[in-house]
């Protein structure tokens, strides 16, 4: 559980209006999917141009459950 409180930090620390983001998590044997859904002003900062913001925090996150075997994603809700 601890990714989605470090996700939270992550992305309440970079959008206008922190109170809107919402994460869920999903887990199975392999993988772990974290959805996010914010404030549709917020969402061009989330993503940002070609995706290179979400695609580093998905990098991060990964770097950190690969010592636990397990694969993370993340999926952003429009």
């Amino acid at each position: 559980m601890k990714e989605v409180e470090f996700l939270q930090f992550l992305l309440e620390n970079m959008v206008s209006n922190p109170e809107d983001i919402k994460i869920e998590r999903k887990e199975d044997e392999l993988w772990v999917l974290l959805t996010v859904s914010a404030n549709k002003e917020d969402m061009w900062v989330i993503i940002w141009k070609g995706w290179n913001n979400i695609n580093s925090i998905r990098s991060i996150l990964r770097l950190v459950w690969m010592k636990l075997n397990k694969k993370i994603n993340i999926k952003v809700l429009d």
